[in-house]
């Protein structure tokens, strides 16, 4: 958002030397850009007329619908908050922190590994601790249109169904996204139990994708079945069928980043996060709360967050 500020301040500037017509179009004009920027995948949920500073959210490409219609702005009508966010694959926003690509206040990652990677003075000290807050199944979705929908539908299993001809399953880089790095050892495991080395074999055959798109690219008709998390599925209202007799979920981790530009309005979303209010709300869009599992160096922590997030 730093880019589009810049370059509406620069019209701003230019259009006071100009005419009030010329500044009404620089107006218009960066108000179609802020609006392009937030349907591109950052979220922001701003209060106008709040004088508190916006808190910055960098969080799991698998959250970006509960984040849009539930938590930010349910944030910002309890704090008076302005809430920004952007969503991406886990440890692909881990790479973005560490290379100055994205900054943010607080980070919610699909696995501790993304935490881990920002963590020490060799990863830019970014992250002191981390804790668990709740967690989602690793699940397949489908298109319920299509000829293999239909047989996931009326009960086919999903590892006879991904392994037949023609079908278009779509999954993320592991590399990327902790979601992928499940779904690998979903299909090896599944191959191992079964008896079945054909569901090894298809993982080179499926289509790798960023994890904000896949979920598009299912609904659009260009795949017929996807590896999400419940959270997401269920958001977006796509069917499921669960990964029997293999189980495997991710577990959400929250932390405040390390120098954040609004520490106090991100100690106020960590909080708001893991508030016991927010747990019917997570089972609604297919979250499961856990009790937090704390992690890191505890001294480090916000006294008001320490029990909060299980630092004792």
């Amino acid at each position: 958002m730093a880019a589009v500020t810049s370059r509406g301040h620069g019209r701003a500037r230019r259009a006071r030397r100009r005419t009030p017509r010329l500044l009404a179009a620089a107006v218009i004009a960066s108000a179609f850009a802020l609006g392009a920027v937030a349907s591109a995948g950052a979220v922001p949920f701003a209060g106008a007329a709040s004088a508190k500073g916006k808190v910055s959210a960098i969080f799991a490409g698998s959250l970006v619908d509960i984040m849009e219609k539930s938590f930010g702005p349910e944030f910002t009508a309890a704090t008076e908050y302005p809430f920004e966010g952007f969503g991406g694959g886990s440890n692909e926003d881990a790479a973005a922190i560490k290379g100055r690509v994205r900054a943010g206040d607080v980070f919610v990652s699909a696995a501790a590994s993304a935490d881990q990677e920002l963590e020490g003075a060799a990863n830019g000290n970014w992250v002191s601790w981390y804790s668990t807050f709740t967690s989602s199944d690793l699940v397949l979705g489908y298109d319920p249109k299509t000829k293999f929908g239909r047989q996931l539908a009326a009960g086919k299993p999903w590892y006879k169904v991904i392994t037949e001809p023609g079908i278009l399953v779509g999954r993320t880089e592991p590399k990327a996204d902790p979601k992928g790095k499940l779904t690998v050892e979903a299909l090896t495991a599944a191959a191992r139990k079964l008896h079945d080395p054909a569901l090894t074999k298809a993982l080179s055959r499926f289509g790798i994708f960023e994890e904000t798109s896949m979920l598009a690219r299912l609904q659009a008709g260009q795949i017929d079945a996807g590896f999400f998390y419940v959270v997401e599925a269920k958001t977006a209202h796509v069917p499921t069928v669960p990964l029997t007799p293999i189980y495997k979920y991710a577990t959400y981790t929250v932390t405040l980043l390390n120098n954040a530009e609004n520490p106090s309005g991100g100690e106020a979303l960590v909080s708001f996060l893991l508030s016991p209010k927010r747990k019917s709300v997570e089972k609604e869009y297919g979250l499961v709360p856990v009790k937090p599992t704390f992690s890191g160096n505890a001294s480090a922590v916000p006294a008001g967050l320490r029990s909060i997030v299980g630092a004792g």
